[in-house]
């Protein structure tokens, strides 16, 4: 028997109908949510409109404080049930999942430190003439209604990113997960309404179908949109939104690293490994394209693909698995078609290639498949890392940064000049020296370049982006 999540709202509208959470590994039936529609859409976002226009009910400072170190508290008392039930939910390994529960309950801890620390500035006066004998200084308030749509290959940590620097700022927020994850984020929820949020503060809903979440995400009460999803959708609402709302989209890319002939490959071949296979490589700043000297290009390909072929995949929830399955058995199906249509194009076969369930697809390595095989040009979001060689570090990087995405990229080098070099030309928001392009700890700024994203992510920039700087002059 399955259990039930009614949808985590305010206002009593009544559900749409019902949907069920599926286990991505063995495809079974955890739970069943409710869906709404239209109505409980725009009830929704009436009871978090009437919020942020009544002033004198503000959260306090000190109020929304307490709240946020009660949920850390309460997130690390629940941490083995939570991590496990979000590698369930998800299919990431347990281990990471583990890691990603750390990350939340930091993330959290995070939104705390930003608030103790930046409470406005001084605008200095008396420069001139028409300034002098005044004094001018900012305070934050919180930018309107937050609507936050979320990704379901960190179906914690996102909804702790997106959600607790709202609560942060003081902004009433609607969050509507993943249809694929939605039960973390209502665990997350009732753990922020059980340390003292008020329920109506944050409502956390899954819409019958995209119109409705159209809906939602365009209504001119919308004061801020964090959106991560995929670069189709994210521009697409971007166009939509009303005028006056402000947004911030988290896309995907196909993440280049270099390594040059000086690399140390004992150092590079494990994080690559990491970095490509971390949750079956459905992350937006996986490794996915390796430009490695000519030297070193059949010495790292092999290496690579024998370090696939020792990594365990399978359920999720075992402590001794690796890689987990897809979200869903269709995407199997997808990542399989490109790989072969690169092997038929004449890309080299070096490891995997082949599903090994209906859910599951072996960690897979080619070398030198076409320039216009889609794995090298579109995000694969699958388990799958291709290998190019390169004469000089002028073509490497000009491979590199000939897609329109651009995220997160990576050099591995001996040479201070080289990766000077390097993280100097490569078109990125970061690029990482001598690790992989999926480095991320939580206080950092995240941002996706051109077609990759809008605005910078990272607990601090994110509850900046959701306030205003509400200047203040006397006379």
């Amino acid at each position: 028997m399955t259990d039930f999540f009614p949808s985590l709202m305010a206002a009593d509208s009544g559900p749409a109908g019902r949907m069920p959470v599926l286990a991505p590994y063995d495809e079974s039936t955890i739970a069943e949510v409710e869906t709404v529609g239209e109505e409980a859409v725009d009830a929704a976002l009436a009871v978090a409109h009437r919020l942020f226009r009544d002033r004198r009910g503000w959260l306090p400072l000190h109020r929304r404080i307490e709240i946020l170190e009660r949920t850390a508290a309460l997130l690390s008392e629940q941490a083995d049930f939570l991590a496990l039930e979000a590698a369930r939910e998800g299919g990431k390994p347990l281990p990471d999942s583990r890691v990603e529960m750390t990350r939340a309950i930091d993330s959290v801890r995070l939104c705390v430190d930003a608030l103790r620390a930046d409470g406005g500035e001084v605008v200095p006066m008396g420069l001139n003439p028409a300034s002098a004998g005044r004094q001018a200084f900012t305070l934050p308030e919180p930018i309107g209604v937050v609507v936050a749509v979320s990704a379901f290959n960190h179906p914690l940590n996102l909804i702790a990113h997106q959600v607790a620097p709202a609560v942060a700022a003081g902004c009433p927020v609607i969050v509507k997960p993943a249809e694929a994850t939605p039960l973390s984020c209502f665990r997350l929820v009732r753990i922020l309404h059980e340390a003292g949020l008020p329920e109506p503060w944050c409502q956390a809903l899954v819409t019958r179908d995209v119109d409705v979440a159209t809906r939602l995400v365009t209504d001119p009460r919308v004061g801020f949109l964090s959106f991560i999803g995929s670069a189709e959708v994210g521009w697409r609402l971007r166009s939509l939104v009303a005028p006056g709302t402000r947004c911030a989209l988290e896309h995907g890319g196909a993440a280049p690293v270099i390594v040059a002939a000086d690399a140390d490959l004992d150092n590079a071949v494990p994080k690559l490994l990491k970095g490509g296979f971390y949750h079956a490589g459905q992350v937006c700043v996986s490794v996915q394209r390796v430009l490695a000297h000519r030297d070193r290009l059949e010495e790292l390909g092999d290496r690579l693909a024998a370090g696939a072929e020792r990594l365990r995949i399978g359920d999720p929830t075992r402590a001794d698995v690796d890689v987990g399955p897809l979200i869903r058995g269709t995407e199997v199906g997808r990542v399989d078609e490109w790989v072969q249509e690169a092997v038929a194009g004449g890309g080299r076969l070096l490891s995997g290639g082949e599903a090994r369930s209906a859910t599951t697809y072996a960690c897979t390595v080619l070398r030198d498949p076409p320039a216009r095989a889609r794995v090298s040009t579109d995000e694969v979001f699958g388990p799958v890392v291709a290998v190019y060689g390169y004469d000089d570090l002028d073509d490497a990087v000009a491979r590199a940064n000939g897609l329109p995405w651009a995220f997160q990229a990576a050099v591995f080098t001996r040479d201070l000049d080289t990766a000077r070099a390097a993280a100097h030309a490569l078109d990125a928001s970061a690029v990482m020296i001598n690790d992989h392009t999926a480095f991320r700890v939580d206080w950092m700024p995240f941002a996706g370049l051109r077609q990759s994203g809008l605005g910078v992510g990272g607990i601090p920039y994110t509850l900046r982006d959701m306030q205003i700087r509400k200047l203040i002059v006397t006379a």
